[in-house]
């Protein structure tokens, strides 16, 4: 018998016990934009198409002595925190891009150089969760600090089109996240 009971049929055992997380089993609960007036509800976020669950990464600090080097944790960092993407179906009337087109006008207006480009604040957030196959909370997460960054276009084929549902996406960046539950 092998040494590592890592088999086939430990594999089939625990897949049994744990299943797996399915690419759909993922929502996006809420989007708070803090004080600008521009509100998200469900009927909005229910045309969410994608979205992930944002990475955290510890620093290195490399400490040499005496020609070795000893690798000690540094600060907490978000990979992509500067530019974290939702792509949304685009509903007939662009009601959701155009909340996002309001956001980015109230955060900087280039009309009369005007906005609330202030640090966003806490209460600015992006709550997402993941979910089991029978659609309970795995584990929820916040976004805080969230601010718009870029709303993407929107794409038509006029001359070839087939009648595919258009898309978009939106970008925001976010201070750090927390897992709430």
């Amino acid at each position: 018998m092998a040494d590592v009971n890592q088999l086939i049929s430990d594999f089939y055992r625990v897949a049994q016990e744990r299943d797996f997380a399915r690419d759909f089993q993922f929502r996006v609960l809420s989007i708070a934009t803090g004080d600008t007036g521009v509100t998200f509800d469900e009927n909005d976020l229910v045309y969410v198409r994608t979205a992930t669950v944002p990475a955290r990464s510890i620093t290195n600090k490399p400490v040499p002595f005496m020609g070795l080097n000893f690798n000690v944790p540094g600060n907490a960092t978000y990979p992509n925190s500067e530019a974290y993407s939702l792509e949304f179906y685009c509903d007939a009337q662009s009601k959701i891009r155009q909340k996002f087109e309001d956001w980015s006008r109230d955060t900087f207006n280039d009309a009369n150089s005007t906005g609330n480009y202030f640090t966003p604040k806490q209460n600015s957030t992006i709550d997402l969760v993941q979910l089991d196959s029978k659609m309970n909370r795995v584990a929820q997460y916040k976004l805080v600090g969230v601010s718009v960054r870029e709303v993407g276009p929107l794409t038509y084929n006029i001359a070839e089109g087939t009648g595919e549902t258009v898309k978009f996406t939106a970008t925001v960046s976010y201070h750090y996240w927390t897992r709430v539950s």
